[in-house]
């Protein structure tokens, strides 16, 4: 059985990982959603590593789960301590040098959401879901601090760490065809897909625990 330590993206609470956290456990593995200070003006990327690196404790053999702005700090967790693997979900790939800021015009972000408001948090991360369950999310939607965005990412090269990329096929965010660009460009890997949106670890959460359980297999 493994241990899973899961990362939430910019401005979400530990909550968002409850349904893949209870399906893990199920099967057998250990799961930590992780709550990052991200409401904190004081902390940025360092900071938000060494929370996760509290996390996994004196555990040496976790799988990181980083989920969107959550790609900045998962590979510094892995720069710093033994993990078995690294997951990026619908993730942000940071370069060398490169702040959070700056990554979306790096990336061409805008033009592929093909004009849709990037505030729109309803078309772009609730689409597809019950009404109770987008409520749900709406309420747990925390306030993310600017510091860790203006932060260049340190690390001068990707950490010499096993890296797997799951696309969320319905992503509105993150839409699947820029995501997978990306991680052609960035890390040289070709992604696994899954079904849901920008969220899926509440609407995909067993599709994704499948998805975590074959990674262990590679």
């Amino acid at each position: 059985m493994a241990t899973f330590v899961l990362i939430p993206g910019g401005g979400t609470d530990p909550w968002y990982w409850h349904r893949l956290v209870d399906e893990l456990r199920v099967r057998g593995h250990e799961a930590i959603p992780v709550d990052l200070p991200c409401e904190d003006d004081a902390a940025g990327l360092d900071e938000y590593a060494d929370t996760v690196g509290a996390a996994i404790g004196g555990r040496a053999d976790a799988v990181l789960v980083a989920h969107s702005f959550g790609g900045f700090t998962g590979p510094l967790v892995a720069a710093r301590v033994q993990v078995r693997m690294l997951v990026l979900l619908s993730a942000m790939i940071p370069a060398p040098g490169e702040t959070a800021g700056d990554w979306w015009a790096n990336t061409g972000h805008a033009a592929a959401l093909g004009g849709q408001p990037e505030s729109d948090v309803l078309a772009l991360f609730t689409h597809g879901m019950p009404d109770d369950l987008a409520a749900e999310v709406l309420r747990h939607d925390r306030d993310q601090s600017g510091t860790p965005f203006r932060q260049p990412w340190p690390l001068p090269a990707w950490p010499d760490v096993p890296t797997r990329f799951v696309v969320c096929r319905d992503d509105r965010f993150f839409p699947a065809g820029f995501i997978r660009g990306l991680v052609a460009q960035r890390l040289g890997i070709t992604p696994d897909e899954i079904g849901g949106g920008h969220l899926a670890a509440l609407t995909h959460h067993r599709e994704l625990a499948d998805q975590l359980e074959a990674y262990l297999l590679d």
